[in-house]
């Protein structure tokens, strides 16, 4: 079973501080959108006996004021506030009708000790712990069912809808952030899409994906906003990813003025990426992934530009790159390309001939 996240460092959110909501009022922000909560409660995690000196565990402290806020249900909600300083602490769970406010320069550190990380449940929607049969380690901070949430986290938003991610800075051992919904035939018999996700002015270090969509897509990801965000010594800069068996679909995915690197490779769409929970997973269970849109992205220290491989007879269609310019790959190195169908222009490397050589030969499949 895979070891616990070893760190996560959480800048504050726009729509939780107000300090940097001043600072990006010219910058596009979920602000207004969905408004930050003035909630009427406000505690401190000191007041249950939380101390942020980097050495003391607050597990404890953070399900007691969690539980708290659960329990007293204060009309229009509570805000648990965390002040400047390094909390170490295991998983904890939230509640709904509440904010969690990182200040500035608070850093939430998880714990390397496994006590930390109870075994819970697999998702519906996954049917068995995604690492062994059986439970699974409990998230960093998690959440289930839960309404009028304002949350920062490493995130891996999975069946959810209207998700806003944004200013923050995060390092983990996983993917930055990692979009899902369902696991084969689990996911499609669960059935929740994830949708109406923006990620914006997220940067950050992963030995694996800056921002992923996948695998686990089996109940269909859909309207992805990612943009200006800034990637670095990462695996994959950005990584799309599905299956045979997965079914479900990915689209109307818009990746736009993005940074990179020291990054492994620059972009994968991939078609053969990931396992399976059991063997009754569907051969006809194909997924589609359909309209993606990638532009203005800069890399350094790339060193392969990255791969378009689709599904053989469901190829990836309307896979559009614009403005992608990508330095540092090795001598040969090349986009790798095989059922994809899109269009590319000012690609550096030169893209692949799967791909169209401009929007325009690309008859219309990138006018979307």
């Amino acid at each position: 079973m895979a070891a616990p996240p070893l760190l996560l460092l959480v800048g504050a959110l726009a729509l939780l501080a107000q300090e940097q909501v001043a600072r990006c009022d010219a910058a596009a922000t979920c602000v207004g959108v969905a408004p930050a909560k003035r909630r009427p409660e406000v505690v401190s995690i000191a007041d249950f006996g939380g101390v942020g000196d980097g050495r003391t565990l607050n597990t404890w402290a953070f399900r007691k004021a969690v539980y708290r806020i659960q329990h007293r249900r204060r009309r229009g909600g509570t805000e648990l506030r965390v002040p400047a300083g390094t909390w170490l602490t295991g998983s904890f769970n939230l509640t709904s009708h509440m904010t969690l406010f990182i200040a500035r320069g608070a850093v939430l550190k998880a714990t390397r000790d496994a006590a930390g990380w109870p075994l819970v449940e697999p998702l519906p929607s996954y049917g068995r712990g995604r690492e062994l049969p059986g439970p699974r380690y409990a998230s960093f901070i998690n959440g289930n069912g839960l309404r009028d949430v304002v949350i920062t986290d490493g995130v891996d938003p999975d069946s959810s809808t209207n998700v806003c991610i944004e200013d923050s800075y995060i390092s983990t051992g996983d993917d930055l952030v990692a979009i899902k919904s369902g696991w084969d035939e689990y996911g499609i018999a669960y059935g929740r899409p994830s949708s109406g996700i923006t990620i914006r002015r997220v940067r950050g270090s992963s030995p694996f994906s800056g921002i992923a969509i996948g695998s686990e897509a089996s109940g269909g990801v859909r309207d992805v906003l990612v943009e200006d965000c800034s990637i670095f010594n990462s695996g994959y800069g950005i990584h799309i990813k599905t299956n045979v068996g997965r079914g479900g679909y990915i689209r109307n995915v818009t990746v736009d003025n993005v940074r990179m690197s020291g990054v492994r490779s620059g972009v994968r769409i991939a078609g053969d990426v990931g396992d399976h929970p059991d063997g009754r997973f569907s051969q006809l269970a194909v997924p589609t992934v359909d309209a993606v849109r990638i532009r203005n992205v800069w890399g350094v220290g790339v060193q392969q530009p990255g791969s378009l491989e689709g599904i053989r007879n469901s190829p990836f269609t309307r896979i559009c790159l614009s403005n992608v310019k990508l330095f540092g790959w090795r001598s040969g190195a090349a986009w790798r390309c095989r059922d994809v169908r899109g269009g590319a222009l000012g690609v550096h490397p030169s893209p692949c001939a799967e791909l169209a050589t401009s929007f325009a030969s690309a008859a219309g499949s990138c006018s979307y």
